[in-house]
């Protein structure tokens, strides 16, 4: 028995640490592109940017989990091949390696902003440990910031800055911040959080490429006007990596198609993670996520398949944010918004709103406001289930405790 896991991030490590503690007693492989042991990606943008957290606090798990464990290391390695047919993996050093069960969770990447002077020195995107190790220095009170991109990872990345009391400017092409992942007043809330912070806000932005002479020093906009900066961070999205996958004959669409237990079109080959296409009955529709919570459910999931266990994964997605002293907690993906019901007040820094479509409650989004959150989380589940029917005027009473929601 034997199971080669292609990608050290989350969800890699808890498909290993599932498998282990399900009693699988195989060999097991995993395999890294990176120099370093899996590692937390949410703090990259936050704490470890900002000099708060240090590397070693990062990493999942301390080097002897897998000797322990029997677990194979295979670091600064890349996967040449899939041969499914013959259920083996080849390396890039020429490496073949045979699985009995092979697991693809090659995360995402960036999608690069394809304009001139891209490649100037200073500009970064914001992804893995070596892309905060080599900007970090240009951190530096009074530097000039540039970030392409209002969405959170952008957010937050500004937010550090500005704490060190950098000069940022933010860049969005849309006409709000936030504008693919929250509704209007959450982008007006992060609007002005970033303003009274200030960092200068341009939307609707339009930019043509990147000016510099050794290194960048500006970005040039359609109006001919040059923003100066020191340094740029690039934030317009990710892709899914799944060009393995579908180099092996996988079904893929915007991201690897698998089933409840992450099992894909090859029932050997699984896959988790940001990569996956992956159906959700509670939803009621198929979904690729891009956050730690899924990685490790989906883990979970490829494990319990794997180990003759299965347990399928189907779950109230949730994301949070951390910018300067406000933490987001988000739950639900809601496509279609019928009612909104806002508990606090919003021009405040604690408030939650809470969405509907059609009587179900679908989604809750809480600033400072974790018990709201949490509570919210279980009712979106327990609403879509058909157990409970969602008060809104319970929800907007501040004399209710968000656990009375549930009693």
């Amino acid at each position: 028995m034997s199971v080669v896991v292609i990608g050290a991030g989350q969800a890699g490590l808890q498909t290993i640490m599932s498998l282990r503690q399900g009693g699988y007693e195989g060999d097991i492989t995993l395999i890294g592109d990176e120099a370093y042991l899996p590692y937390q990606r949410p703090p990259l943008s936050k704490a470890y940017l900002s000099g708060k957290m240090e590397r070693e606090r990062l990493f999942l798990k301390p080097d002897d989990f897998y000797s322990d464990n029997n677990v194979t290391l295979k670091l600064e390695t890349e996967v040449a091949s899939i041969d499914a047919a013959a259920k083996t993996v080849e390396l890039n050093n020429g490496e073949t390696l045979a699985y009995e069960h092979a697991v693809i969770a090659t995360g995402s990447r960036p999608r690069l902003l394809d304009v001139p002077g891209r490649d100037l020195p200073n500009i970064f995107d914001l992804r893995g440990m070596a892309d905060i190790d080599a900007m970090q220095p240009h951190f530096e009170s009074g530097k000039k910031l540039v970030v392409v991109g209002g969405g959170y990872i952008g957010l937050e990345a500004a937010a550090v800055a500005s704490d060190m009391g950098m000069q940022v400017h933010v860049l969005e092409a849309a006409s709000r911040l936030l504008a693919r992942v929250a509704e209007p007043e959450i982008s007006s809330f992060y609007t002005r959080l970033h303003k009274d912070h200030g960092v200068t806000l341009v939307t609707e932005s339009q930019m043509t490429g990147f000016v510099g002479d050794g290194a960048v020093s500006g970005v040039e906009m359609a109006d001919g006007s040059i923003i100066e900066a020191d340094i740029v961070i690039t934030g317009i999205g990710i892709l899914p990596n799944v060009e393995l996958a579908e180099a092996a004959g996988l079904q893929v669409d915007n991201g690897i198609i698998v089933n409840e237990l992450g099992q894909t079109s090859d029932a050997a080959i699984f896959a988790a993670g940001d990569c996956t296409l992956h159906p959700n009955d509670l939803l009621g529709r198929t979904m690729r996520l891009e956050s730690v919570p899924n990685a490790i459910e989906q883990g979970k999931a490829v494990a319990s398949a794997i180990c003759g266990a299965p347990k399928p994964y189907h779950q109230v997605p949730w994301f949070w944010s951390d910018q300067y002293d406000v933490k987001l907690q988000i739950a639900g993906v809601p496509i279609e918004i019928d009612n909104k019901v806002l508990r606090g007040d919003d021009a405040s820094n604690s408030f939650a709103w809470f969405y509907f479509t059609g009587d179900k409650l679908t989604g809750v989004t809480a600033i400072n406001r974790p018990a709201e959150f949490m509570a919210g989380r279980m009712l979106i589940e327990k609403s879509l289930k058909g157990e409970v029917t969602a008060d809104p005027a319970k929800l907007a009473d501040e004399d209710m405790k968000p656990k009375e929601w549930l009693a």
